[in-house]
């Protein structure tokens, strides 16, 4: 049974979260679209999100008189990514699919001239640069199946960031004389 407080806490930073991500993915649409394949916009979100995540499991270990088991925290942790998780990639499906799909094109041909410079400076031949440019172009990363594939591996890193931030967040156990 999970505790009511960790439900409550994973729930509400989850929609927090949710709207967040849904906020940023609207200003980069609105602001610039090339800003989508943008390096340190990545890095910003990221580090946005951990944030998030620390004001969240600090709330829930305050919440709980200073006791969060590390099994609590990643709870916690994991049912506020999911939650985010599945709004963000709802409102990308919805955005990407039926409001604007012309806008996943021109994100396709930025994050291929973005990579071609990438692998220019490091040197790749020619055909492994053409190789990546065919499969860039045959794939549909906004399609709803790629998105929803996506999700999964969003999960899954979100679940290894969980167990650190956890481990960083439990309670120590009290030592017994």
């Amino acid at each position: 049974m999970v505790n009511e407080i960790v439900k409550k806490n994973g729930v509400s930073y989850g929609i927090i979260t949710g709207v967040v991500s849904i906020l940023i993915t609207t200003s980069l649409y609105v602001i610039d679209i090339e800003l989508f394949t943008s390096m340190w916009t990545g890095f910003v979100s990221i580090a946005i999100f951990l944030i998030i995540g620390i004001m969240l499991l600090s709330k829930t270990k305050k919440d709980l008189n200073g006791q969060l088991s590390f099994k609590e925290a990643f709870t916690t942790y994991f049912i506020s990514a999911v939650i985010g998780i599945l709004i963000s990639v709802a409102f990308n499906i919805i955005l990407f699919n039926f409001i604007d799909p012309s806008a996943k094109d021109i994100i396709r041909d930025n994050s291929i001239k973005y990579m071609v410079k990438t692998m220019e400076k490091f040197n790749a031949p020619a055909s492994a640069i053409n190789e990546a440019i065919t499969k860039l172009k045959e794939t549909d990363q906004f399609s709803i199946v790629e998105q929803l594939k996506g999700s999964i591996f969003s999960i899954l890193f979100s679940a290894i960031l969980g167990l650190i931030l956890a481990a960083f967040f439990k309670s120590k156990p009290s030592s017994r004389e």
